[in-house]
């Protein structure tokens, strides 16, 4: 009788040390991040291209990139889709006329799932960006909200801001968010830290975001990290709105010649991040960035920019270990059918999968293209020749001397100034020299107010010190103003700090130390926007209207407008080499 009871023991023994050996091999839980990375409102087709190879690949486009994204989500069912920032603001027209609601309302249907505060989140301070997220029609702006559809819910998607603190120390969106993958008891959780870089306040109007504090990037992910492991979280994913640039191409996973602002963030990130999403540079690149330091064996990517491409990532989580066992990534290319593109870009449908416009967005984006067509066609004015961004050797381009000019004759000042990163296109007149309004908010999308101030001489040679030595505004990579009409002068980096301004005129006159001038900048700068501190030393004075409206009316007023000639700057040390 002993014996049957014996096998029965040794039976079930044996039962429990399978399951014992089950639980400690169950299998890894792969779940797929889909990512993306300042998209800037760019619902329709942006005419760029991806070089891939010897091809050219014609990419992006709100309709394209929904189905894109409901593809890599079909074929994997653990997924969630995330932003790096920049989702909405420097948008074009289509876009940033209502106030980027159809953006938020495309980004609905496509299936975001988190998106991390950029810098341009903030373009039009806290009050708008809290609408953005929890919908409603009240007006924080100069332009009015809720013109197209009448009711605006809001983001469906949840912003994550968690270096951004208000005046209580409360973050002004949640810090972090986790999301549950898989069944049973072997399911995983991903625990998500969304951030801007703390430089936020040099990049957009200061006095926007006055009341809110911009905390250090890599110290407030290593605070946040065992607080997400204590939660359950097996993987850590870092949203972060700060980038790289690297010497390979869009979906090369060598880090080749990485360099950027991110870099010392990462080298200083608690181990246990298993992966960064990182923008803001607008490069796309797949870092492994264990090749730099194997003590951190995360992957850095980015997708680039204006929707052109997706980041698919995998990240093979052991449930019993609780953590992540594999990473890997592919950049994927947004080929829209039927989409030519950017001049000299060709579908190559052969090599890069080819994506259908999805049919919600498409009717989204027709009604909002239909609404700003008639505002976007008027023509105000002509141009004999176009007026470009593209910088000459010192630093000075067309399009930012015009502007500049524009501004000076708004403001009723002597001198005007244009920060270079306020321009956002060319602008290229079409048939007989025509410029249509939408062409001149394309130029100049952000709604600033012109001010004038009150500036001594010696307080406009700081300011234009300061485009070598302020911030990051630094000799070797220079922040540089576009001058007026009439102000004129020369500079040399070999010089001390300081000292680097010389020949400093204006209709060619010495400008005085003591005198005080009339300065006409937007408000982005008046308060210290792109680390110009000494703009804010000058005095108030009455005047000014909004920037856009200025060269509205500059450009009209012209009649036929001839570009300036660019030579209002001139850099001597390159000279000299």
């Amino acid at each position: 009788m002993r014996r049957p009871f014996i096998l029965l023991a040794l039976a079930l023994l044996a039962g429990c040390a399978t399951t014992r050996v089950a639980e400690r091999t169950a299998a890894p839980v792969d779940v797929h991040v889909v990512a993306l990375n300042d998209f800037h409102g760019a619902l329709e087709p942006p005419k760029l291209a991806i070089a891939a190879g010897d091809a050219r690949v014609p990419a992006g486009g709100a309709a394209y990139l929904a189905s894109a994204v409901a593809r890599l989500k079909a074929a994997h069912p653990n997924h969630i889709v995330v932003s790096a920032g920049d989702l909405t603001s420097a948008s074009p027209f289509v876009s940033s006329q209502f106030l980027d609601e159809p953006t938020v309302a495309a980004m609905n249907l496509i299936g975001l799932d988190l998106n991390a505060v950029g810098n341009h989140e903030f373009d039009r301070g806290p009050a708008e960006l809290k609408r953005l997220q929890e919908g409603g029609c009240a007006k924080h702006t100069v332009r009015e909200p809720c013109r197209v559809d009448r009711r605006f819910d809001g983001a469906r998607f949840r912003y994550l801001a968690a270096n951004v603190r208000t005046p209580g120390g409360d973050t002004l969106f949640p810090a972090t968010a986790l999301r549950r993958f898989g069944k049973g008891r072997h399911a995983v959780t991903v625990g998500f830290i969304g951030l801007t870089l703390k430089t936020t306040p040099t990049l957009v109007v200061p006095s926007a975001v006055a009341s809110l504090t911009f905390e250090d990037e890599a110290t407030t992910i290593n605070a946040l990290v065992p607080s997400l492991r204590a939660k359950g979280a097996d993987a850590i994913v870092v949203l972060i709105h700060q980038g790289l640039a690297t010497k390979v191409g869009y979906d090369d996973k060598s880090c080749g010649g990485v360099s950027g602002d991110l870099l010392p963030i990462l080298s200083r990130l608690d181990p246990a991040v298993d992966l960064i999403v990182s923008g803001h540079t607008h490069n796309a690149y797949i870092c492994d960035y264990a090749r730099i330091d194997p003590a951190r064996p995360f992957l850095v990517t980015s997708a680039g920019k204006y929707g052109t491409l997706l980041t698919d990532i995998a990240l093979s989580i052991d449930p019993v270990r609780h953590r992540v066992v594999a990473r890997r990534a592919d950049n994927v290319i947004v080929q829209g059918v039927g989409f030519e593109g950017a001049a000299g870009a060709v579908p190559v449908q052969s090599r890069f999968p080819v994506y259908p416009a999805e049919p919600r967005v498409s009717a989204l984006m027709a009604r909002y293209v239909a609404a700003a067509d008639p505002i976007a066609r008027r023509v105000v004015g002509r141009l004999s020749a176009p007026a470009l961004r593209e910088s000459n050797a010192a630093g000075e381009s067309v399009l930012g001397d015009l502007v500049a000019d524009a501004l000076r004759a708004g403001a009723g000042a002597e001198i005007a100034f244009m920060n270079s990163g306020g321009l956002r296109a060319d602008l290229v007149p079409g048939p007989g020299g025509a410029v249509t309004y939408g062409q001149l908010y394309a130029v100049m999308p952000f709604a600033n107010a012109l001010q004038v101030k009150g500036l001594t001489g010696r307080q406009v040679r700081a300011v234009l010190e300061q485009q070598f030595a302020s911030g990051t505004n630094t000799v070797a990579d220079p922040n540089m103003l576009m001058p007026s009409r009439g102000l004129s002068y020369r500079y040399d980096l070999t010089r001390p700090e300081g000292q680097r301004i010389l020949d400093l005129r204006l209709d060619g006159a010495a400008v005085a130390d003591e005198r005080v001038y009339r300065v006409g900048i937007s408000n982005f700068l008046a308060t210290g926007g792109d680390n110009f501190t000494a703009f804010a030393q000058g005095a108030d004075l009455p005047g000014g209207t909004e920037d856009l409206d200025a060269l509205e009316r500059y450009v009209a007023a012209a009649g036929t407008l001839t570009p300036p000639a660019a030579d209002r700057i001139v850099r001597i040390d390159a000279v000299r080499r």
